[in-house]
């Protein structure tokens, strides 16, 4: 488990799991349906670990990381139903983050 591993590797990772089974992917619908429930999972797992509202002593234990990996496996999910490459995905992102928003933020001295 201590292997990095990229996102297109992750991406086939799930498609050879998902591809075991006659029913497949789920529809972007149905997927975008489930990552809004897990998204309300790791809320609630947020609030109880940062929040004022603590879990009640009968709630069982959830991990803030089980409910990022249930989003991440949902999310890849999506983008493999969608043919949707994650890692150039990803770089299209952080391409606009250094030009766009390269002045919005504070940056930090390099002496700190």
């Amino acid at each position: 488990m201590s292997e990095h591993k990229t996102l297109n590797e992750l991406q086939r990772e799930v498609d050879q799991y998902i591809g075991q089974f006659k029913e497949g992917y789920f529809s972007p619908m149905e997927l975008m349906a489930r990552m809004t429930e897990e998204l309300g999972e790791l809320s609630r797992e947020v609030m109880h670990e940062y929040g004022p509202k603590k879990k009640k002593a009968s709630e069982e234990d959830g991990t803030i990381a089980n409910e990022m990996g249930d989003i991440l496996f949902v999310l890849i999910c999506m983008a493999n139903s969608m043919d949707i490459d994650l890692e150039q995905a990803h770089d299209r992102v952080m391409q606009k983050f250094n030009t766009r928003d390269k002045d919005r933020w504070t940056r930090k001295d390099e002496t700190e």
